[in-house]
């Protein structure tokens, strides 16, 4: 015979916890009156401090460095940059009514000098200040007859040779001092009277004469420096022209002692 012992169920005890608990806690809302607000004029100013902070950022991080690495040559940049200023507003302010007859200027090289009666004489024929005729002996040739450069032009006043008829001789000083001032002439009322102008277009040609200084090419710029200088300073009364001077030291020199060998003056 079987015996079944009957068992006890187990005694379980329930001991209550938080863990045993179902929690729910209070929801907090916060709504943007409960923010604490920012005045209008303050938010401004802080846009603004947050744009000059940033724009002094950026100027240290691009600008700064390049200023630094640029130094030894600030005031060779300056003078440049002077230089340019004045002579752009030159080409628009040389504008001196040329006068007829008379002497030349001293401050010329003695191989221009060498050529002041015909200098005056062919100023007189073209209505020219002696002085602007003078001026252009003085940059094209220093007075010296057969000059002729790399490119072709020719004589006293460096005339190129399609401004010449056939048959006739490019180095002849009349013919020459003919073709060039006449050519000259044309580039003076093409600028209404304007004697840089007309210079920038004699070395240049009739386009240069009838643009300024950003559109010409560099011998042009240069060639317009010279010789507003030049001229400005022989027509001022000076005896002596600092331009002239640093045209000699950038090379003119041996253009005239090329000339002043060629006249016998030395």
């Amino acid at each position: 015979m079987t015996i079944y012992e009957q068992t006890a169920p187990p005694i379980v005890w329930t001991v209550e916890s938080p863990l045993n608990e179902y929690y729910e806690e209070e929801t907090i809302r916060i709504d943007y009156a409960d923010l604490p607000q920012v005045d209008p004029i303050q938010q401004r100013m802080i846009g603004i401090l947050l744009f000059v902070t940033i724009a002094v950022v950026a100027f240290a991080i691009l600008v700064l460095p390049n200023l630094l690495k640029s130094g030894d040559g600030e005031t060779a940049v300056s003078t440049a940059n002077n230089t340019t200023t004045q002579s752009d507003n030159r080409a628009e302010s040389v504008d001196i009514a040329p006068a007829v007859g008379g002497i030349i200027s001293p401050v010329f090289s003695p191989e221009v000098q060498h050529w002041a009666p015909q200098i005056s004489k062919w100023a007189a024929a073209y209505n020219l200040d002696p002085n602007i005729v003078a001026t252009i002996m003085q940059i094209e040739s220093c007075g010296d007859p057969q000059a002729i450069s790399g490119a072709g032009a020719q004589g006293l006043f460096q005339v190129m040779p399609f401004h010449f008829t056939t048959g006739e001789d490019m180095l002849n000083p009349e013919t020459n001092a003919s073709r060039g001032m006449a050519y000259y002439a044309e580039r003076l009322q093409q600028t209404s009277g304007n004697v840089g102008q007309a210079f920038a277009g004699y070395n240049g040609g009739h386009v240069a004469a009838g643009t300024t200084w950003d559109n010409w090419a560099n011998e042009t710029q240069r060639y317009f420096t010279w010789s507003t200088g030049i001229y400005e300073e022989a027509t001022s009364g000076m005896t002596e022209s600092p331009t002239l001077q640093q045209w000699m030291a950038a090379g003119g020199a041996s253009l005239c002692s090329q000339a002043s060998n060629r006249l016998g003056l030395q």
